[in-house]
């Protein structure tokens, strides 16, 4: 498979298919989103927000969550914020998302299963690994969102002028159902 992918990647740039997604690394609406990395979003959620290349900075992690106030989603926005003039954030989750419902006593399972030690995973515990609340997924996508969007209103870093939505995508049709939170 890989192959394949570099095979396309060299056809790809000589025949200059590329030309069509010049942009520059500023996003065209000043938006950054925040959504799930499910595959079924690659070209939906775009296409469903009627963006293209250029218009915005798309943050991907399972299940679009802001999961720690300083972790990587976070820098990145303050890095969308402050170096790429982003100004509006939209938290997006979506409907039958792998990580509602995930468990982590199942993946911690799985990871034996795959060949890690038990002592690696108990040393990591030692550590302060919080494997439960690290690998645990939703009960509910909209309380999800709220969460994520309630942390971004509330981050010290981020400005009281950046406004922060949050919204449902329905999987299958790309529907957006807005969470109903206070702005910002």
């Amino acid at each position: 498979m890989i192959n394949d992918i570099l095979k396309y990647n060299q056809m790809f740039v000589k025949n200059k298919l590329y030309e069509p997604y010049e942009t520059t690394k500023y996003p065209d609406k000043k938006l950054a989103i925040v959504t799930c990395m499910d595959t079924r979003l690659l070209e939906l959620l775009p296409a469903a927000l009627g963006i293209k290349n250029g218009d915005a900075k798309i943050i991907k992690n399972a299940g679009g969550v802001i999961s720690h106030p300083f972790g990587s989603a976070v820098r990145s926005l303050l890095i969308a914020i402050y170096e790429l003039g982003v100004e509006d954030i939209l938290v997006i989750g979506h409907t039958d998302c792998g990580v509602q419902h995930m468990d982590s006593q199942q993946m911690l399972v799985k990871m034996q299963e795959r060949g890690v030690s038990s002592e690696i995973i108990e040393t990591m515990k030692y550590c302060g690994i919080d494997f439960e609340q690290w690998l645990s997924g939703f009960l509910n996508v909209s309380e999800s969102v709220w969460q994520s969007v309630q942390l971004l209103q509330e981050h010290p870093l981020i400005p009281c002028d950046v406004n922060i939505y949050g919204y449902v995508m329905d999987s299958v049709t790309g529907e957006l159902k807005s969470i109903n939170i206070k702005n910002g």
